[in-house]
């Protein structure tokens, strides 16, 4: 069956397209996010919800969404979804980083003009028959030093625009290397250096707990005196009422403001003070970057519910349409790894290690982890899926690292996990064979080589003679065939393993009749997800 997207918000017809012909089915409603009694209604028919700001997913209607596995957001924005709800429901949720990036910095250097010389007031005042030439006395951008918050795929194109104007450019990002900033030709300072040189100030950062009110009134009263501020990112990262009044004791020059803490703005502190420019939200307004959005997040949706291919994803790993194939029975594998180990475990787990080794440490880890830890959760948590097991990981605090190495063995690469709980350490390697199958290659520290079945036996014994007649006995007596049969020990009369893939589900009283034997310590039936 071909999996279906609902379309809530304004989509332009290109891009609606785009679903129909990768073969998805698509409902186009534009009208329908806006009412969200009849959205919950309808949103369990959907495999993807393809919104832009009018359409708000809350926790009640990712409820209701019984069969969603993706909403793609067209814009960068996801303020609109319940991005810890989705997660823990296992929906992806993809946004558009890109595609209005130019548009939205362009904005932002208008506004600067704007507000350098006060560009909307001499308007509103010439249009209205005046002649105020010396009221609308400005600045000039040339030989200015821009301060810029936040040097990310946004902020780096307005200091290349900056640049371009002749203006001086200084830049706070923690995360821009010093080998990046004087490729972009910027000075990469501390925040409270921006504050005292920056004759304006620009903010191109996310809203995040670090971020929200970055512009307080401490950070303001730190500023260069005269400043001129423009925020075309997000509203609450500027203190709008302490911004207020250092407009008002003249602290401030003036201000171009975008966004705001609440929208639509009816009001603000801002509004009617001299010198402050705003807009409603413009900064992705253009045709352009409207359209490039909307195909963007159509392609990426289509992508991923087609191929499996993940891209701008906020609550998973991007997985690329090129690597996908390749990356396939590797997740398979580590899948594979995470369920065998969540069903011999039964103790809470208190600390995951996952071991990548050869090949696989040059792969998609973020992936791949996720995929062992959706496994190891399964057993428990039935719906549980890459996106969702991360979380439910996290929140359970569980310690998980990752180990990375070259080559070291046999194989040109494999995973190995390993779990500690209160009382043991259990561990398990698998590796891929150019079938594409998954394999066992390691239990408890002991080799074999196993294929992996959708039913098996796992058993662990005192290595003994006669175990292999007695199983194959035991199990010939109560009708089950076996396809496949591997044993391991780590010594002679020590610890031994059989692993047993059989034709489909063995009853309890046979697995009790293996329990039996007074070798055999356990005798564990196991299922796992091959298709």
């Amino acid at each position: 069956m071909a999996p279906r997207v609902l379309v809530s918000d304004e989509l332009s017809e290109t891009a609606v397209q785009i679903f129909r012909d990768r073969g998805v089915e698509v409902d186009f409603e534009p009208q329908l996010g806006k009412d969200k009694d009849r959205l919950l209604e309808v949103i369990g028919k959907y495999d993807g919800l393809a919104i832009r700001s009018a359409t708000k997913v809350t926790e009640k209607i990712i409820e209701g969404a019984t069969n969603l596995k993706v909403v793609g957001r067209a814009g960068i924005g996801v303020d609109n979804v319940d991005i810890p709800a989705a997660s823990r429901r296992g929906i992806i949720v993809m946004n558009t980083p890109f595609g209005n990036s130019i548009t939205t910095a362009e904005h932002a250097i208008a506004l600067m003009f704007a507000v350098a010389r006060q560009l909307p007031a001499a308007d509103t005042s010439t249009q209205a028959g005046k002649w105020e030439k010396s009221k609308f006395m400005g600045v000039e951008i040339t030989g200015k030093t821009l301060g810029v918050i936040g040097a990310g795929n946004i902020g780096s194109i307005v200091c290349a625009r900056a640049i371009g104007l002749k203006m001086h450019v200084v830049a706070y990002d923690p995360f821009l290397s010093k080998e990046r900033a004087e490729e972009m030709g910027v000075t990469k300072v501390e925040l409270e250096e921006l504050f005292a040189r920056a004759d304006f100030i620009t903010l191109h950062v996310p809203m995040t707990d670090k971020t929200r009110g970055i512009l307080n009134k401490e950070a303001l009263a730190k500023t260069k005196p005269g400043v001129r501020i423009i925020n075309c990112a997000r509203g609450g990262l500027v203190d709008e009422a302490a911004l207020a009044e250092a407009i008002k004791s003249g602290h401030v020059a003036g201000a171009a403001f975008d966004v705001f803490e609440v929208e639509p703005a009816k009001e603000s502190p801002l509004f009617g003070l001299p010198n402050v420019v705003c807009t409603p939200h413009l900064g992705a307004s253009t045709t352009e970057a409207q359209e490039n959005v909307a195909l963007q997040v159509a392609e990426q949706m289509a992508d991923y519910l087609v191929n499996g291919a993940v891209s701008n994803a906020i609550n998973m790993p991007s997985i690329t349409a090129e690597e996908a194939p390749i990356l396939k029975p590797f997740i398979r594998l580590a899948d594979v790894l995470g369920a065998f180990v969540g069903q011999v475990t039964e103790e809470p787990i208190k600390e995951i290690e996952i071991l990548y080794d050869g090949i696989t440490a040059n792969m998609n880890t973020r992936a791949l982890t996720s995929a062992v830890l959706a496994g190891l959760i399964r057993p428990q948590v039935a719906d549980v899926n890459m996106v969702s097991a991360p979380i439910m990981i996290k929140e359970k605090g569980i310690v998980l690292s990752e180990v990375k190495r070259d080559k070291t063995g046999v194989f040109d690469g494999y995973i190995k996990l390993t779990v500690t709980t209160e009382s043991m350490t259990r561990s398990v390697a698998g590796t891929v064979f150019s079938d594409g199958k998954p394999r066992f290659i390691q239990i408890k520290g002991i080799n074999l080589d196993a294929d992996v079945g959708s039913h098996m036996i796992y058993i662990t014994n005192t290595d003994v003679p006669g175990m292999i007649g007695f199983i194959g006995t035991t199990l010939g007596a109560a009708g089950v065939n076996i396809a496949n049969f591997q044993l391991g020990r780590d010594k002679q009369g020590g610890d031994a393993i059989a692993l047993l893939y059989v034709d489909g589900k063995v009853d309890d009283a046979v697995l009790a009749e293996l329990t039996a034997h007074q070798a055999v310590r356990q005798a564990k039936p196991l299922t796992f997800n091959i298709d």
